[in-house]
Formats: C-alpha cells, structure tokens, sequence
C-alpha cells in the first residue's frame, strides 16, 4: 500500500510556539509512522520577529502558498513588543478570512487526572463542542468612527450576519452533531429578546434546516447569558453548541477553563471544502520561552483534530488515547507551566512512544 502524503505549513508563531509545535510534529509523525501516513512540512515564520524584521505580517506570495496546502498547524500568535491587534487582525483574522475558515470549531473535554474549577464535576459530565462561526458578525470590521478624540465621538460597529454564513455554519453543526452521535442533540446559542434582527435569522435557519434535512437531531436554544450560568453549573446538559462569532469567543474561553485552563484546550479553524488551521488556545507566553516547561498538551490535541479533519480518524484516535493514557498515569502533576513533573520535550518523547 503506497504511503498518504499531506502537506502541512507549520507555523510556530511567537513565544513559546514553535516549542509545543515541535511536540506536536514528533508526535504526527511517530503516529504517521504506524499508520502508513507521511508529512511534508512547510515551515513558515510569519509571526512577531518577522513583522519587527521586515514590516511584513502576511505577504500576498505567502498566502497564495498556503492555499495549496493541506493544513495549517499553529503555535501562537503575540509578542510584547508589537502592540495588541496588529497581528491577531493582520495574520489569524487574516487567515480565517482569506481560507474562509467558516468554522471555529472547540471541544471542551475533560481529561482524567485534569483539574476543573467545577465542584464534583468530572470526565463524565464535561464532554461538549463549540461550533462557532468564524468569519461574520462583529468580527467582519463593519463599523466606523466619527469625530474622534471629541466629546461627540460616535462608534458603530456592525454584526454582519448572512443567510449563506449562517445556513452553512448551521448545516456543519448539525452534521458534526449526527457524526458525533452523542446525545443528538444540538443548541443554538444566541441572544433572540434582544438581538431581535441577528438571531430572528439564526434561529429560523435553524429550526427550518433541522426539520427539513435533520430530524434525528434534537434541537434546543439558550440564551448566551444562561449558557455561561449552566456551563458551570450543569456542563453535562450540552454535547454541541453553535453560535455566532462575538458568542463563540466568549463561550470557548469559559470552556477552556472548564476543561482544565488553556494547557489543554486545542481548536481548529475550519473550511470544510479548503484549506484549515488548528492551534492551541493559549497564547504565545512569552516569560517561558525557551525553559522547556510550557504545556505542549493543547497543540498535541490539536494535531490530533488535524488528522481527523483531514479523515484520519484511527490515528487522530491513537493520538486522544495516547493523552488520556499519560494523564491517566498520573506523571503529569499539573496542566500549569513549569508544575506538570514532566518537562515540554518529555512530555512529547512519551506520547511519541505510545501512539
């Protein structure tokens, strides 16, 4: 049987990035080495010193490279001394937009031996997914200012939601739902007794997209305020949720502490028909570059969710058991940095044996 081939652009961004990629490249390819899978990665060092070097954030040449690849595998994005926004606007929305990654897809999972901040709750009762949209709404840069610096200053910024954004962001959740085949049970998370004019369309989307094409999926609504209450307080209630882009942002953060914090939590920018990118949560944490101690868990899942997105299910499975193996072992002390009993590359060394 000849050997599968992907090409994937590795992007280790800022920080400590490129530190808990390379734990995520050695375990791909300890995976791919079982399974009969090759990569052909494509490093690219787009990210804080390359913009402080050239002026360059993400040049058209760049791009057009990154449309024929299979995936995108990033570390993170932020470094001090460029200023907040210039990058996350520049490259990540960048990104999502040009690939149109319609879907910001985040599992909120808990993992034995991980510690949620949620009283007597456990593995068993937080095992749910965010599909958020992840190109419209507030998120779109629709807006402006007038009279700025004055006492008459008046800001406008405008959720753009669209019937073919929003029926397609719905149709891939309710699809996800029916493969997930959990609880078949999918809730659109918005704001309707307010936001009237967005969440009219969103919620008649839903409602006439899951009679007519999905009947087994059971459909439910939450307010986003009440969604954050019974995140906390019954996370088994949900198994996907699906949102615009302002909600999404917000709920995944929540998620991520409920999982256990941003050392575990891994996500995936999606086009389902094109080219996508998966990365770990947290940001580029700075203070530990280079020590060796920051938790390259979250960038490992989500070389996991790459492998499944790109319909290799087996080894994206091999790579979950494999984490839930070392965390079930108890050698992991902890998810924070610098307190796991494990350094970056060791914790990398052991996954790459036992996938």
């Amino acid at each position: 049987m000849s050997k599968k081939t992907f090409k994937i652009a590795v992007m280790g961004g800022d920080g400590t990035g490129p530190e808990v990629v390379n734990e995520g490249v050695k375990v791909l390819k300890a995976v791919g080495k079982s399974l009969n899978l090759s990569f052909d990665w494509i490093p690219y060092d787009l990210g804080g010193e390359r913009y402080k070097r050239t002026g360059e954030i993400l040049p058209d040449s760049v791009l057009a490279e990154l449309r024929k690849v299979d995936a995108i595998y990033l570390g993170a994005i932020g470094h001090p001394e460029v200023k907040p926004g210039i990058l996350e606007k520049g490259l990540l929305l960048q990104l999502r937009f040009q690939l149109d990654q319609y879907i910001n897809l985040r599992p909120v999972k808990l993992y034995p031996n991980v510690e949620t901040p949620l009283k007597d709750k456990g593995p068993k009762d937080i095992d749910f997914v965010v599909v958020r949209e992840n190109t419209e709404g507030l998120y779109a840069g629709a807006g402006g200012v007038l009279k700025k610096g004055t006492p008459d200053e008046i800001a406008v910024q405008e959720s753009i939601n669209t019937r073919k954004g929003v029926e397609r962001c719905l149709r891939y959740a309710f699809n996800y739902t029916r493969r997930r085949n959990k609880n078949k049970k999918l809730t659109l998370v918005g704001k309707t007794n307010v936001l009237t004019y967005a969440f009219d369309l969103w919620e008649r989307a839903f409602h006439e997209i899951g009679q007519k094409d999905f009947a087994d999926i059971q459909r439910d609504y939450a307010h986003v305020d009440a969604t954050c209450m019974w995140m906390v307080k019954n996370p088994d209630w949900f198994d996907v949720l699906v949102t615009d882009n302002m909600f999404g942002d917000i709920i995944t953060d929540l998620g991520a502490m409920v999982q256990g914090g941003m050392g575990i939590a891994a996500g995936g920018n999606i086009n389902p028909e094109g080219v996508s990118m998966f990365e770990p949560i947290g940001g580029s944490a700075p203070k530990y570059t280079g020590k060796n101690v920051i938790n390259p868990l979250a960038a490992i899942c989500a070389g996991g969710m790459m492998l499944d997105v790109l319909g290799e299910t087996d080894a994206a499975n091999r790579v979950e058991a494999a984490v839930v193996k070392l965390l079930s072992s108890g050698k992991m002390k902890s998810q924070a940095a610098g307190k796991m009993g494990m350094s970056t590359t060791e914790i990398g060394d052991w996954l790459a044996a036992n996938v």
